[in-house]
């Protein structure tokens, strides 16, 4: 078996999603769990987010909730994007909580409910400002009153999505009021709106004014934080960890250039340990270049070339490495550290894609304390 997997820490997960639910309280914390939980497993950290206060999940597509619901888990989950039209059927037998944001499928919604007997509760997302999906303004106030006097809807939330939320507060707090707003016309109307949500982690964390009934955290479960300095004070730990381990140890003279490209002459003789992990694994290529490193023996180690499909080489110097040594390229070894963030600032990207980029070559193993 290839020796090289993700390991992940639910008990961080359930500790980051309890201090959080507290800071943010009274606002439910709602945990998203999309793209497999950030890369992380979903149905683990769902149930991990769940112990810890979250009371609502959300995810991307009905495929991801339906494999919630198959894994038995019976909180709402709220669908955070439009599906296919022919996907509404769907969504009312596994009981999801759409979004809705167009009259067609709005539409299409109420016919798949009234045929299941069923009155689904939705949610309706208005554009202020992200420009991504939702509905204008203009169209927003005649769906909240079609999906009202529809027999097979109910109107149960009303929800934006913040673009800047982590560098520019004062545009968050200008959507948050356009949000309010809205829900006061519709007040206006005869039109009672339930929930009220609109912010995601640096939301939550950082502009206490867009907290309103519920916020939608996905990084901050994880561990990690939209930028820098948001909520510094507040202890999150991080819940991946990518380990591999040496499978080829080989002495290099002074001048050699390993791997693919050929691009960095070795400054002396050293030792490199291949290492059976690469960007067919969600390693990226330009890593190398960019001075990346690994942990192995409680050091950090630098990538010795290119990157490649399926194996990495490092020069580790000197220092006596041998096969099957544990090699860390996220996470912690001993004293050292390295952070997605790390990875982020040296590829010129965001944590976010870091995490996410794992495949599915790399077994998760989610891991407790109690076993």
């Amino acid at each position: 078996m290839r020796p090289s997997w993700i390991e992940v820490d639910l008990d961080a997960v359930e500790a980051n999603a309890a201090k959080i639910a507290e800071r943010v309280a009274p606002a439910a914390l709602w945990a998203v769990v999309k793209a497999d939980a950030y890369g992380h497993g979903d149905v683990p950290v769902a149930e991990a987010a769940l112990a810890g206060g979250a009371r609502c999940l959300a995810v991307a597509l009905v495929e991801e909730g339906v494999r919630l619901r198959e894994a038995g888990l019976r909180v709402p989950i709220l669908l955070l994007s439009e599906p296919p039209l022919d996907a509404a059927e769907e969504v009312v037998e596994w009981e999801l909580v759409p979004t809705v944001y167009r009259r067609d499928f709005a539409e299409r919604l109420g016919k798949a409910a009234l045929e299941a007997r069923r009155r689904l509760g939705v949610h309706l997302k208005l554009d202020t400002g992200m420009h991504r999906v939702g509905a204008a303004p203009a169209d927003a106030v005649p769906l909240a009153r079609f999906v009202v006097e529809h027999p097979g809807l109910r109107l149960e939330g009303v929800w934006t999505h913040f673009p800047v939320s982590e560098t520019d507060p004062d545009y968050t707090r200008r959507q948050v009021t356009a949000l309010v707003r809205f829900r006061d016309a519709l007040r206006a109307e005869g039109i009672e709106v339930p929930l009220l949500h609109a912010a995601n982690t640096a939301g939550a964390l950082a502009v206490p004014e867009s907290r309103l009934d519920a916020v939608r955290v996905g990084l901050g479960l994880y561990g990690l934080r939209p930028a820098p300095g948001i909520a510094p004070e507040l202890e999150l730990a991080p819940a991946m960890r990518v380990v591999s381990r040496v499978a080829y140890v080989r002495r290099l003279p002074r001048g050699a250039r390993p791997s693919y490209g050929r691009i960095r002459p070795l400054p002396r003789a050293a030792t490199i340990a291949t290492v059976p992990i690469g960007y067919a694994d969600g390693m990226p290529r330009r890593l190398a270049a960019a001075g990346g490193e690994v942990l192995i023996g409680g050091r950090r180690r630098p990538l010795a070339g290119m990157v490649t499909m399926d194996q990495i080489v490092v020069d580790v110097g000197d220092d006596d490495v041998q096969v099957g040594d544990e090699v860390v390229l996220l996470g912690r070894q001993g004293t050292e550290e390295i952070t997605a963030d790390e990875w982020a600032m040296r590829l010129g990207t965001i944590n976010y894609e870091i995490v996410t980029g794992f495949g599915p070559r790399l077994p998760r193993r989610h891991l407790r304390r109690d076993g």
